[in-house]
């Protein structure tokens, strides 16, 4: 099935041909499906029944549905931890009556999200909890390419010695995934909060971020970012509450045209974060002014 939606984003040029995953890469995962009506996955809320492994408990416990039907899942090992994943029949309905009017929300790199209700979500990437985390994997990618090449240098197959690099293999593994579970965390958060102020409607910007990726100044910040994933989550959770998102031109000038009068002011810069517009005068947030804009937008699709 993963070979199948790979091939399919290939075919639609939306990704590069499909690579071949090793087993000692991670996002290895072995999938088990519900065959037939009478086969049951059997899940309690301290283990759950694996098609030819039998019942494997869980460390971490209650987070898996116990009264509803598992349809399939699959088990995929990271950094050193195996993790179960399930999908479920819900047939709940969720609905949201008390709608408030539309957002548009504005990416960025200073600022993660700037919502034109005036909500600002900071970037992550730039707490101290984060660098240090990253300062310490700089340190431990350090302690490993050491390992390599001592290894080179002696030229020789120690045992001992490939050993210890499997060791700060897995330290590193454990370290990025750590970094990993803080950007999901917090971009979770912030999707949930979107959602909670009940909008009609939710813009976003159709960014081009392949394109983003090729500045050499701001790719690794803008990979950190993790956009995709928001959008992603965003579409998910509009989907469920039953709102509106819709997705604006990636050459709209949301960024460039007054909130007030509707000016484009051409003149403006990427290091210029206070819009003042030409004609009326209006003085803006720059990123505030984008988000509005995206609000107001007359043009867009429905993700």
């Amino acid at each position: 099935m993963n070979a199948e939606a790979a091939f399919k984003r290939f075919f639609k040029r939306q990704s590069k041909f499909p690579r071949f995953k090793k087993k000692k890469n991670e996002d290895v995962k072995m999938y088990f499906v519900k065959n037939d009506s009478k086969m049951i996955i059997e899940c309690e809320r301290h283990k759950i029944k694996i098609p030819t492994l039998g019942f494997v408990s869980l460390k971490e416990k209650g987070y898996l549905p116990t009264d509803l039907i598992i349809k399939s899942g699959y088990v995929s090992y990271k950094a050193g931890r195996y993790y179960v994943s399930v999908v479920v029949d819900d047939n709940k309905e969720y609905t949201n009556i008390l709608f408030n009017d539309g957002i548009g929300i504005d990416l960025g790199i200073k600022d993660f999200a700037i919502v034109s209700n005036n909500d600002v979500y900071k970037n992550i990437n730039k707490t101290k909890k984060v660098r240090k985390v990253e300062k310490y994997l700089k340190r431990q990618q350090r302690k490993l390419s050491r390992k390599y090449e001592s290894l080179k240098k002696r030229n020789k197959k120690g045992e001992a010695t490939k050993q210890n690099i499997h060791k700060q293999v897995q330290k590193v593994q454990i370290i990025h995934q750590k970094l990993n579970n803080i950007r999901t965390d917090y971009i979770n958060q912030v999707v949930n909060k979107i959602v909670k102020t009940k909008p009609s409607f939710i813009t976003l910007e159709d960014l081009n971020i392949k394109g983003m990726m090729k500045n050499r100044h701001l790719s690794k910040a803008i990979q950190k970012q993790s956009f995709y994933e928001f959008k992603v989550k965003l579409l998910y959770k509009c989907r469920v509450y039953g709102i509106e998102m819709r997705i604006v031109d990636r050459f709209y000038p949301s960024s460039k045209k007054c909130s007030r009068c509707g000016a484009i002011n051409k003149n403006l810069k990427l290091s210029d974060r206070i819009f003042i517009c030409p004609e009326c005068g209006f003085i803006i947030d720059r990123d505030l002014n984008a988000s509005t804009n995206l609000r107001n937008a007359k043009i867009y699709k429905v993700a």
